[in-house]
């Protein structure tokens, strides 16, 4: 298991991540970077936890309306085609893995 150090918000963090997604860890850590100054943007700079929640909260809801609309275009599809695409499945377990990897960050980080 990798171990690195990745900055969000001028703070670094320690975290691991398996061999070979030190790439993928970093697109995150990007991401959540581009939220934070999205909301200081607007003011919102309030303390890093308050940052880092609200960021996430952020990332939830675009994870959320990514849920529904994958619910809507199934619903919307002839009864014919009633079963997933293999591209969808692998969207979900996509999605699930990277959900599962957001919570044992957000668990790493609340340890500290």
């Amino acid at each position: 298991m990798a171990q690195m150090t990745i900055r969000i918000n001028g703070y670094a963090y320690v975290v691991g991540c398996d061999d070979g997604q030190e790439a993928h860890l970093t697109a995150m850590a990007n991401e959540i970077e581009a939220r934070v100054n999205s909301i200081k943007a607007l003011g919102g700079q309030s303390g890093e936890s308050r940052l880092l929640v609200l960021a996430a909260l952020l990332m939830a809801d675009e994870l959320h309306d990514l849920k529904l609309e994958a619910a809507q275009l199934r619903a919307t599809r002839p009864a014919q085609e009633a079963k997933p695409a293999a591209g969808e499945a692998a969207l979900r377990r996509r999605l699930a893995k990277l959900a599962d990897r957001a919570e044992a960050i957000a668990g790493q980080l609340s340890a500290e």
